[in-house]
């Protein structure tokens, strides 16, 4: 008897509610979120014109137009709307990065583009107020489905937009380096690469990635470094001017470097650079003369209107 007694409070404790292991908090917000999402949709019209409206009473994304503003604002809305209720931020990931290389280039700040994301949180949540104001306990419920949500897609966004932005930024240092540091043939077989400015040991990599690059696409065997517009460098980079030359050697092309300033030929000295292995010429023309006699073109010097004018009279 007592056996049995035992058995029957054991099954009534296991049904007993306070036994029930209670569901997760992100559990529980499926449904709210699910509630949410019908009534996000449900009113898109209006909450995305809204939204819209609100953007541009703010001055946010004065680069682009109003149609422009509204089509994106749905593309976000709709964006927005669907990690709601999945939750899965990759979609939102891609698309706020291909918005961030369209409106980038056209000056959109980092600042402007959280600015339109808070403001439809907003706008959303005030949709949310007007819903559930006559259940206060309910509308509570929502908030704290919706908001940690929110909070998320506007990280998501943000941080997107900022590695996007840093990205263009990269490559556009990336092209004004090429562009600083160009590799031109003169001749067939012979290159120049003039170097103007400031040479840092990151520039200094990237001239000789290029310069390497430029021996063997176009078989060079003589290049013309020009220095003249560089005023200094430091042992660093004087280094690894020496290891461009050697470098460049083992490609099979020889290296003449011309325009060295009394402060780099010094900064060479002091690092014990063995002179006698780096061809220099004073100045561009003489260096250009000397490759192409190492290449077995005749050098003839160009007369002057007035010394051919001198010798006809």
């Amino acid at each position: 008897m007592g056996d049995q007694k035992t058995k029957r409070e054991e099954r009534i404790g296991s049904t007993s509610p306070s036994r029930v292991v209670p569901p997760s908090s992100e559990e529980s917000a499926v449904p709210l979120l699910r509630e949410l999402v019908a009534h996000l949709r449900k009113n898109r019209t209006q909450l995305r014109e809204e939204w819209a409206r609100r953007i541009t009473e703010a001055k946010l994304l004065t680069a682009m137009t109003r149609e422009e503003i509204f089509a994106e604002a749905t593309s976000v809305y709709d964006n927005y709307v669907e990690v709601l209720e999945t939750g899965a931020v990759e979609a939102l990931q891609a698309y706020a990065r291909d918005l961030s290389e369209r409106i980038i280039p056209r000056g959109v700040e980092t600042d402007e583009v959280v600015g339109i994301v808070l403001l439809l949180r907003d706008v959303l949540a005030r949709s949310l107020f007007a819903k559930y104001q006559a259940d206060f306990q309910l509308l509570n419920r929502i908030l704290d489905a919706y908001e940690p949500a929110a909070n998320r897609i506007a990280n998501t966004v943000a941080v997107g937009f900022v590695q996007e932005r840093e990205r263009i930024i990269r490559q556009q240092q990336e092209a004004i380096r090429e562009l600083s540091t160009p590799v031109l043939q003169v001749r067939e077989r012979l290159l120049i690469l003039p170097i103007i400015g400031v040479i840092d040991p990151q520039r200094a990599r990237q001239l000789t990635e290029q310069l390497l690059r430029g021996i063997r696409t176009n078989r060079a065997r003589v290049v013309v470094i020009d220095i003249t517009g560089v005023a200094a460098m430091d042992v660093t980079v004087a280094n690894h001017l020496v290891q461009t030359v050697e470098a460049s050697r083992l490609l099979g092309a020889t290296v003449i470097v011309t325009g060295l300033s009394p402060e780099i030929a010094q900064t060479l000295v002091t690092i014990g650079v063995d002179l006698g292995k780096m061809n220099t010429v004073g100045d561009l023309q003489g260096g250009i003369e000397e490759a192409e006699r190492l290449l077995g073109y005749k050098v003839t010097p160009f007369a002057t209107p007035f010394s051919e004018t001198s010798q006809e009279t």
